[in-house]
Protein backbone atom coordinates (compact mmCIF):
# COMPACT_ATOMS: atom_id res chain seq x y z
CA UNK A 1 0.00 0.00 0.00
CA UNK A 2 1.56 3.27 -1.12
CA UNK A 3 1.83 6.18 1.26
CA UNK A 4 2.35 9.93 1.13
CA UNK A 5 6.07 9.42 1.80
CA UNK A 6 6.26 7.45 -1.48
CA UNK A 7 4.77 10.37 -3.40
CA UNK A 8 7.17 12.87 -1.85
CA UNK A 9 10.16 10.60 -2.45
CA UNK A 10 9.30 10.54 -6.17
CA UNK A 11 8.31 14.17 -6.72
CA UNK A 12 10.33 15.92 -4.05
CA UNK A 13 9.14 18.15 -1.26
CA UNK A 14 9.77 21.63 -2.63
CA UNK A 15 7.14 24.02 -1.30
CA UNK A 16 6.67 27.49 -2.72
CA UNK A 17 5.22 30.02 -0.31
CA UNK A 18 4.29 33.66 -0.04
CA UNK A 19 3.24 35.72 2.98
CA UNK A 20 -0.47 36.39 3.45
CA UNK A 21 0.15 40.08 2.71
CA UNK A 22 1.37 39.35 -0.84
CA UNK A 23 -0.96 40.20 -3.69
CA UNK A 24 -2.81 37.74 -5.84
CA UNK A 25 -0.79 39.01 -8.80
CA UNK A 26 2.44 38.05 -6.96
CA UNK A 27 1.02 34.56 -6.43
CA UNK A 28 -0.07 34.18 -10.06
CA UNK A 29 3.38 35.23 -11.28
CA UNK A 30 5.11 32.71 -9.01
CA UNK A 31 2.72 29.91 -9.97
CA UNK A 32 3.29 30.64 -13.67
CA UNK A 33 7.07 30.82 -13.22
CA UNK A 34 7.19 27.49 -11.35
CA UNK A 35 4.40 25.86 -13.42
CA UNK A 36 2.40 24.93 -10.32
CA UNK A 37 -1.26 25.27 -9.36
CA UNK A 38 -1.00 26.28 -5.71
CA UNK A 39 1.14 28.06 -3.15
CA UNK A 40 1.42 27.87 0.60
CA UNK A 41 0.41 31.04 2.43
CA UNK A 42 2.35 31.88 5.58
CA UNK A 43 2.30 34.49 8.30
CA UNK A 44 5.20 36.88 8.73
CA UNK A 45 7.11 34.29 10.76
CA UNK A 46 6.82 31.75 7.94
CA UNK A 47 4.19 29.62 9.70
CA UNK A 48 1.63 27.85 7.51
CA UNK A 49 -1.77 29.56 7.32
CA UNK A 50 -3.36 28.00 4.26
CA UNK A 51 -3.14 27.37 0.53
CA UNK A 52 -3.99 29.57 -2.42
CA UNK A 53 -4.72 27.93 -5.75
CA UNK A 54 -5.71 28.86 -9.26
CA UNK A 55 -9.22 27.82 -8.26
CA UNK A 56 -9.20 30.38 -5.42
CA UNK A 57 -8.14 33.02 -7.92
CA UNK A 58 -10.81 32.19 -10.47
CA UNK A 59 -13.65 31.96 -7.97
CA UNK A 60 -12.71 34.66 -5.46
CA UNK A 61 -11.05 37.27 -7.65
CA UNK A 62 -11.77 36.94 -11.39
CA UNK A 63 -15.45 36.03 -11.10
CA UNK A 64 -16.08 38.74 -8.49
CA UNK A 65 -14.35 41.45 -10.51
CA UNK A 66 -11.67 42.07 -7.88
CA UNK A 67 -8.21 43.36 -8.73
CA UNK A 68 -5.30 40.91 -8.70
CA UNK A 69 -3.01 43.84 -7.98
CA UNK A 70 -4.73 44.95 -4.78
CA UNK A 71 -6.33 41.76 -3.40
CA UNK A 72 -4.10 40.02 -0.87
CA UNK A 73 -3.70 36.30 -0.32
CA UNK A 74 -5.25 36.44 3.14
CA UNK A 75 -8.50 37.52 1.45
CA UNK A 76 -8.74 34.47 -0.81
CA UNK A 77 -6.65 31.64 0.65
CA UNK A 78 -8.23 28.35 1.65
CA UNK A 79 -7.81 27.65 5.34
CA UNK A 80 -9.75 24.40 5.68
CA UNK A 81 -6.72 22.84 7.40
CA UNK A 82 -7.13 19.41 5.78
CA UNK A 83 -3.72 17.82 6.06
CA UNK A 84 -1.98 14.47 5.88
CA UNK A 85 1.14 12.86 7.32
CA UNK A 86 3.91 10.89 5.64
CA UNK A 87 2.28 7.61 6.67
CA UNK A 88 -1.23 8.27 5.40
CA UNK A 89 -2.17 6.11 2.44
CA UNK A 90 -2.72 7.31 -1.10
CA UNK A 91 -6.28 5.97 -0.80
CA UNK A 92 -6.88 8.15 2.26
CA UNK A 93 -5.63 11.20 0.36
CA UNK A 94 -7.95 10.42 -2.52
CA UNK A 95 -10.89 10.01 -0.16
CA UNK A 96 -10.10 13.26 1.67
CA UNK A 97 -9.74 15.17 -1.59
CA UNK A 98 -12.92 13.74 -3.06
CA UNK A 99 -15.05 14.21 0.06
CA UNK A 100 -13.89 17.80 0.59
CA UNK A 101 -13.64 18.80 -3.10
CA UNK A 102 -10.03 19.90 -2.75
CA UNK A 103 -7.00 19.38 -4.95
CA UNK A 104 -4.08 20.04 -2.63
CA UNK A 105 -3.11 18.62 0.76
CA UNK A 106 -0.28 19.89 2.93
CA UNK A 107 1.89 17.17 4.44
CA UNK A 108 2.85 17.72 8.06
CA UNK A 109 4.87 15.94 10.72
CA UNK A 110 3.89 17.60 13.96
CA UNK A 111 3.93 21.28 12.99
CA UNK A 112 6.55 20.96 10.24
CA UNK A 113 5.31 21.34 6.67
CA UNK A 114 7.11 18.71 4.57
CA UNK A 115 5.43 19.14 1.20
CA UNK A 116 2.22 19.40 -0.79
CA UNK A 117 0.38 16.50 -2.41
CA UNK A 118 -1.85 17.31 -5.36
CA UNK A 119 -4.68 15.35 -6.91
CA UNK A 120 -2.38 14.80 -9.88
CA UNK A 121 0.24 13.27 -7.57
CA UNK A 122 -2.36 10.92 -6.10
CA UNK A 123 -3.54 9.83 -9.56
CA UNK A 124 0.04 9.25 -10.77
CA UNK A 125 0.84 7.19 -7.68
CA UNK A 126 -2.34 5.12 -8.12
CA UNK A 127 -1.48 4.42 -11.76
CA UNK A 128 2.06 3.44 -10.79
CA UNK A 129 0.75 1.10 -8.11
CA UNK A 130 -1.64 -0.51 -10.62
CA UNK A 131 1.16 -0.98 -13.17
CA UNK A 132 3.31 -2.67 -10.52
CA UNK A 133 0.43 -5.00 -9.62
CA UNK A 134 -0.17 -5.87 -13.29
CA UNK A 135 3.53 -6.60 -13.84
CA UNK A 136 3.62 -8.81 -10.75
CA UNK A 137 0.54 -10.73 -11.88
CA UNK A 138 1.86 -11.15 -15.43
CA UNK A 139 5.13 -12.52 -14.07
CA UNK A 140 3.28 -14.82 -11.71
CA UNK A 141 1.12 -16.23 -14.53
CA UNK A 142 4.13 -16.59 -16.84
CA UNK A 143 6.19 -18.46 -14.23
CA UNK A 144 3.33 -20.75 -13.17
CA UNK A 145 2.24 -22.05 -16.57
Amino acid sequence: MNRVKDILSRKGNTVYALPSTATVLDALKLMAEKNIGSLVVTNEQGIYLGIVSERDYSRKVALLGKSSQSTTLDEIMSTDRNQVSLYDTVEYCMQLMTNNNIRYLPVFVNSDLLGIVSMSDVVKETILQQKETITYLENYVYLNR
